[in-house]
């Protein structure tokens, strides 16, 4: 039975014709009014900055909040390997559908189907939207635009722009959105942070920010609100995300009534630096791209695994993922390979310091673009890698020498050492179809929703995300919305504004007045690691019930023994970390729930009890180890509402139910 509470408003009709007629459907509002309507946009990454300048461009008036010194510092410009898009330009066969399915099996049938597939379908129109920017993505020797392979796909249909997509997409959007400030038609306050959204008569109509540098408290007004924040990765302390990365004006949002789904969807990321040592503060991603070429292994024999890797002859390496996912080999998706390379480290058999790790050796790709260039000449070994390295260099040579800067190791000449790490979330506030969450006027876009990815996002599709939402999706949908609206009717004047703004003062106030021992680090490191082992990776119910457990200890720690130097009429980093740290400390929690309520696995969330075990590999069921799912009773979004006590979630479910896609166990053998 559906919620009755979570009206999706998906459209009727065959799949590949609803967003189509939901177009031709949606209300309309003449340019002369769109004049009159404010709409202020939270977040300046790729979602943001791109449905920022677009609305601005249709004539609504924008105002763009970034806590950043500049838009471009987002955290859209660490994506290095590409974005995905439906194109086929290389003939092999790709085609909307193929991206829609492979999107929907890729996040292992936890997806709303009506979503992905309109993902799938815009993805087209963005590449013609960035090249039309001056985007300057990686061309064929011809002139024509180059792709590549992801994980999860057999088809090569990643565009990219070196190992810096992410940054070039970014510079492209950020244009739009600079010529809409420089047109005075968008209001850009840097340097600001949302700490609370307002809610007038049950809609979103404006939001309190604070400013970092002055540390003044200010109240902004519009017809809607539209969050673009990123995700909640940073909930574990270590991970790829800038370390500014935070959930509170998503959390904000959600306990003033926006549902949260699907929390304890997080993505590990394979190919990433490993943890080198306590003082860490954050890990470092190394693209995906970078298996179109590397060949993951380790020892076969554990006692080879303090030797070079050079010394450990082929017949003693195991290409695990060629091994187990001959179809895909090291190609495999992001959820499991990650856990194929922690099962090997599991046995003994990692590499490097702790031995976590795994290789990702390139030797193969180098020989082999050596012997390309040679030209059928008869060439040594170490004239062929002379001939190939500028070939691998071409295409990843900023990240070789990230990784050199990182490691002080030289991958052309040793493999790289890789681990897994949290990278992503695909969970987020809940949105219908419009991308409007269940509070009315408060639409959320990219990382912060939960609607495209399912359990596990695939490689390349993040920077699709963001980007079709902003420039193509938003702009047609916030009309259904803004329509039903009469511009301007909510001031900061409303009584609402100044309950907001004394609600953050009086929380800041709480802060500095602890006066305790512990630093906001220490006590986010503690939830981190927590998280990490309770909640990453691998999952059990008495785990989560440790960490449900501890989480609160925790959480009274903070309040009662944090120590915050300063003032807050200052630059205060510190502070700013404690109010995003704070609501880690809550949001954990809420995580460990909704993973100890989905007694399943599926995609990212791996519940070690249901697993198909060898008798079922036997009788061909699935693969021993890989996720069991459990259609009949989790197929369903979990979307989670806030009680006024954050132990006592409210859950709501919202069905899956799936027109063209017949549900089935995924397999990439």
């Amino acid at each position: 039975m559906s919620d009755p509470t979570l009206n999706a408003r998906i459209p009727s009709g065959p799949l590949a014709q609803k967003w189509s007629k939901h177009k031709q459907d949606s209300k309309l509002i003449n340019p002369a009014n769109k004049r009159k309507f404010t709409v202020l946009v939270v977040g300046s990454g790729l979602a943001g900055a791109s449905a920022a300048a677009t609305l601005s461009e249709l004539g609504y008036k924008v105002k763009c909040f970034c806590f950043h010194d500049s838009p471009r510092r987002a955290h859209s410009i660490a994506a290095q390997g590409g974005i995905n898009a439906a194109k086929n330009y290389q003939n092999d066969g790709d085609s909307v559908y193929r991206l829609f399915y492979d999107t929907i099996k890729g996040g292992d049938f936890r997806a709303r189907e009506a979503n992905v597939y309109r993902l799938a379908e815009v993805s087209a129109n963005i590449i013609d939207q960035c090249v039309a920017q001056g985007v300057p993505l990686a061309r064929e020797y011809g002139g024509l635009l180059a792709n590549r392979s992801f994980g999860g796909a057999q088809v090569s249909r990643t565009f990219y722009a070196r190992g810096q997509t992410g940054q070039q997409l970014l510079l492209g959007a950020y244009s739009a959105l600079s010529k809409e400030i420089a047109r005075g038609n968008v209001q850009m306050y840097n340097r600001t942070e949302m700490l609370e959204l307002v809610l007038v008569d049950g809609h979103a109509k404006g939001i309190v920010v604070r400013n970092l540098v002055t540390g003044e408290v200010t109240s902004h007004s519009g017809d809607a609100v539209i969050l673009a924040t990123g995700g909640y990765g940073n909930a574990f302390f270590l991970s790829t995300n800038a370390m500014t990365c935070n959930v509170t004006a998503a959390w904000r949002a959600h306990k003033k009534g926006a549902y949260f789904a699907n929390p304890c969807y997080t993505q590990i990321h394979p190919t990433c630096i490993p943890v080198s040592g306590d003082y860490q503060s954050k890990l470092t991603l190394m693209s995906e791209s970078l298996r179109n070429d590397g060949r993951v292994w380790v020892p076969m024999n554990a006692a080879d695994c303090d030797k070079r890797a050079s010394d450990i002859p082929e017949e003693a390496r195991d290409y695990f993922l060629e091994r187990k996912y001959p179809s895909f080999g090291n190609l495999a998706p992001r959820d499991i390979s990650s856990r194929s390379a922690k099962e090997a480290c599991d046995e003994g058999r990692g590499v490097g310091p702790g031995k976590l790790g795994v290789y990702l050796d390139f030797a193969d790709a180098i020989l082999r673009y050596g012997k390309d260039k040679a030209g059928g000449r008869e060439l040594s070994n170490e004239e062929l890698y002379k001939l190939g390295q500028p070939v691998v260099a071409e295409k990843y040579g900023n990240l070789f020498e990230m990784y050199e800067r990182i490691t002080g190791e030289n991958a052309y000449e040793q493999p790289m050492r890789i681990y897994p790490a949290v990278h992503y979330t695909m969970g987020g506030l809940w949105v219908d179809y419009n991308l409007m969450s269940n509070v009315p006027g408060l639409h959320v876009l990219g990382e912060a929703n939960f609607s495209d990815h399912g359990a596990n996002r695939l490689g390349a599709s993040a920077l699709m995300q963001g980007l079709a939402d902003g420039y193509f999706v938003i702009p047609y949908t916030i009309a259904n919305y803004l329509a039903s609206q009469k511009p301007g009717s909510v001031t900061t004047s409303h009584p609402a504004f100044a309950q907001a703004v004394e609600e953050v003062s009086a929380r800041t106030h709480r802060f500095l007045n602890i006066k305790g021992k512990r630093s906001v680090d220490s006590l986010h490191r503690e939830l981190g690691l927590l998280l990490w082992e309770k909640c990453g990776m691998a999952r059990s119910r008495e785990g989560l019930m440790e960490a449900l457990k501890r989480i609160p200890e925790l959480r009274e720690e903070f309040w009662n023994n944090l120590h915050i130097p300063g003032s807050n009429a200052q630059f205060n980093q510190e502070l700013e970390k404690a109010g995003r740290v704070a609501d880690f400390m809550e949001f954990g929690e809420l995580m460990c729930r909704d993973a100890l309520e989905r007694e399943e696995s599926c995609g990212g969330h791996f519940r070690v009890e249901h697993q198909y075990t060898r008798e079922d590999e036997d009788a061909k069921r699935g693969q021993a180890g890989e996720a069991l799912r459990n259609d009949e009773k989790f197929a369903y979004v979990a979307a989670w509402g806030y009680s006024g006590d954050v132990s006592k979630p409210e859950l709501h479910k919202e069905p899956l139910e799936y027109e063209e896609v017949h549900l089935a166990v995924r397999s990439y053998v």
